[in-house]
């Protein structure tokens, strides 16, 4: 008989994907721990990862669900702390490399780039003058901080908006933002796509629909999820995309531009609601299988 295995869930406390995530597990496995980043002490002397009176590093598997409330640097800080546990022998779902390769919009941006995936025209630069210029030679753009999620901290800009306002509106920017990670805007019709794969495998697609009042679609601005049906041409664009990083799970966000789709960007982690909402799949009992499946596999247990 194969004894079940213990599994943690890295997020936060509270949130819905989490708990469920954690409810899920609890379930099929009768174990059941949320961890805080924030209340977690690596201890080197003695390679043991404290949280409470736990021993993250006798865990069987973690799956990380959510690292941090917001995207920052700080972020960075906790995947090098889960790296070490890795490096012990604890699996983590997606590893910490890969999670790594996508907490900073940038590296995520050169990763797809180098992989040969479509995505809006991109620009780069730390200088106020060149960013100008793109807005210009753009038309309308998306200032994107490098850590954020659900267009937090976007902005938007137009070529028509006058130089001064624009120049204005740069300078501020630039003082909150290391340097300028600029988006050509694309025609969404209102929605944008959420394709979701597990282990590298296509599981659905829904599209997120944004209302009136907002220039994006997600969620947090006021959208709804739907259903959408996927072609084989679309799915293989977006397998493409999520194996640039080698995740466990992950959502592929995808826009259907008249020049062909585009990748937005590859999530970190993730989501589950969509999912649900859109699809009437429930991707967290999935992702919770998947994952007892891959330890004992690995023969952890």
């Amino acid at each position: 008989m194969v004894n079940k295995p213990k599994i943690g869930v890295v997020g936060i406390p509270g949130k819905w994907s989490t708990e469920v995530l954690a409810d899920r597990l609890e379930a099929l496995t009768g174990f059941r721990v949320v961890i805080d980043m924030a209340k977690v002490e690596l201890r080197l002397d003695t390679n043991q990862l404290m949280f409470g009176d736990l021993d993250l590093a006798q865990l069987d598997g973690i799956i990380v669900k959510k690292i941090s409330e917001v995207y920052a640097p700080s972020t960075e800080d906790r995947i090098h702390v889960l790296s070490h546990i890795e490096k012990l022998g604890v699996p983590i779902f997606s590893s910490a490399q890969a999670i790594g390769n996508l907490i900073n919009r940038l590296s995520g941006t050169l990763a797809l780039q180098q992989g040969g995936v479509p995505m809006p025209k991109t620009r780069i630069t730390e200088d106020v003058e060149q960013a100008l210029q793109t807005v210009h030679d753009f038309g309308s753009v998306i200032l994107k901080p490098l850590y954020s999620t659900k267009a937090r901290g976007m902005v938007m800009l137009t070529a028509t908006q006058g130089e001064a306002d624009l120049r204005q509106a740069l300078q501020e920017y630039r003082q909150c933002n290391s340097l300028f990670y600029i988006q050509q805007t694309v025609s969404l019709d209102g929605r944008d796509l959420g394709m979701v794969f597990l282990g590298g495998q296509y599981l659905c697609t829904y599209a997120r629909v944004g209302n009136t009042d907002s220039w994006n679609t997600t969620i947090h601005s006021g959208g709804h999820y739907e259903l959408f049906e996927a072609d084989e041409a679309l799915i293989e664009l977006g397998r493409k995309a999520q194996a640039c990083f080698d995740l466990s799970f992950t959502t592929v966000d995808i826009a259907l531009t008249d020049q062909g789709p585009v990748v937005f960007e590859v999530s970190a982690f993730g989501g589950f609601k969509g999912a649900l909402e859109g699809c009437q799949i429930d991707a967290a009992e999935a992702y919770a299988q998947y994952v007892i499946e891959q330890v004992q596999q690995r023969g952890v247990l």
